[in-house]
């Protein structure tokens, strides 16, 4: 399975406190897998430039048709300027009539605690019960 391995893109203050999303994509079919997995790249770079960035992760499994996100921010309203900015909000709507399921979770860590492990993050949204995209 292709891993973008936790990247660290601002390094916080020790006593910070640090605002994580993760996230679980299916796509419908395996002919949408190439073009999510590209889609899903340029998203990626953009989290390296973006304000607020603490720093982020990527699962993919194109087998499964899904692939996961982790990242964490500085506070809220740095990840949601993010997915408001281009290239991720055109991302974001021209990928929605491939989506089969999407799930997001978000809580807050202490920055010490970066980065997430992925078993804490998965456990997290295979407990949401909150869909869409």
């Amino acid at each position: 399975m292709p891993t973008l391995p936790w990247t660290t893109v601002t390094t916080p203050a020790p006593d910070a406190q640090a605002f994580v999303m993760a996230s679980r994509f299916e796509v419908r079919s395996l002919k949408d897998v190439p073009r999510f997995f590209l889609k899903s790249l340029a998203a990626w770079k953009q989290v390296s430039g973006a304000p607020g960035a603490y720093g982020a992760s990527l699962i993919a499994e194109p087998f499964k048709r899904t692939f996961w996100t982790l990242s964490a921010w500085q506070d809220k309203e740095a990840l949601y300027a993010y997915a408001k900015t281009e290239p991720h909000r055109s991302i974001m709507t021209g990928l929605r009539p491939t989506m089969k399921d999407s799930t997001f979770t978000f809580w807050q860590v202490p920055a010490a605690d970066l980065p997430i492990d992925w078993a804490d993050a998965r456990r997290r949204l295979a407990e949401q019960q909150t869909t869409g995209f």
